[in-house]
């Protein structure tokens, strides 16, 4: 492979190393101003947006074992990559080819997983790491209220059974 080839090959392979997914999006007929936007649409969820060859990515993407994406790249493609969040990351990119129409997400790759343009969807309408950490706490902590429900209760029946008795004995 010729040195310029390989200067590119191993700036792509830079760039998916930020993180363990990424998306290849079409952006053929977005202008200037519209990937601005993106861009800093992705910027909030720490994630960049990169115009690449189609080339190029596939050959990073063979030596890195990515399943096959070969018929995905075709036209004009870039790869959005980096943010510890690929839901947060997926519903940017939904939401703006649903407002925009000029970005479409063609496939994505999550932890060596080929995802199709549905998955990413699917993977859009997750609840966030937060909501996700949130809710996991609340289950790790129900059965403890449980317990503590069910300990308590013993004393608060022996308690109310003693209050009976007085108050049936206070009453005659």
């Amino acid at each position: 492979m010729r040195p310029e080839k390989q200067f590119l090959v191993d700036e792509v392979n830079s760039h998916l190393d930020k993180s363990d997914y990424v998306f290849v999006a079409d952006y053929e007929r977005a202008t200037v101003p519209d990937i601005a936007s993106l861009r800093g649409q992705l910027a909030a969820e720490e994630a960049e947006f990169h115009v690449i060859k189609n080339n190029i990515l596939k050959v990073a993407a063979k030596g890195r074992g990515f399943p096959e994406l070969d018929d995905h790249l075709t036209g004009q493609n870039a790869i959005v990559i980096g943010g510890k969040n690929p839901s947060g990351v997926a519903k940017v990119l939904t939401k703006f080819f649903a407002k925009e129409e000029k970005i479409e997400v063609k496939v994505g790759v999550l932890s060596n997983q080929r995802l199709g343009s549905d998955e990413v969807v699917a993977l859009s309408k997750l609840p966030s790491i937060e909501a996700l950490r949130a809710q996991l706490l609340g289950l790790l902590s129900q059965p403890g209220q449980q317990l503590v429900f069910v300990i308590n209760a013993i004393p608060q029946n022996v308690l109310n059974v003693l209050q009976a008795k007085v108050d049936a004995e206070g009453g005659n």
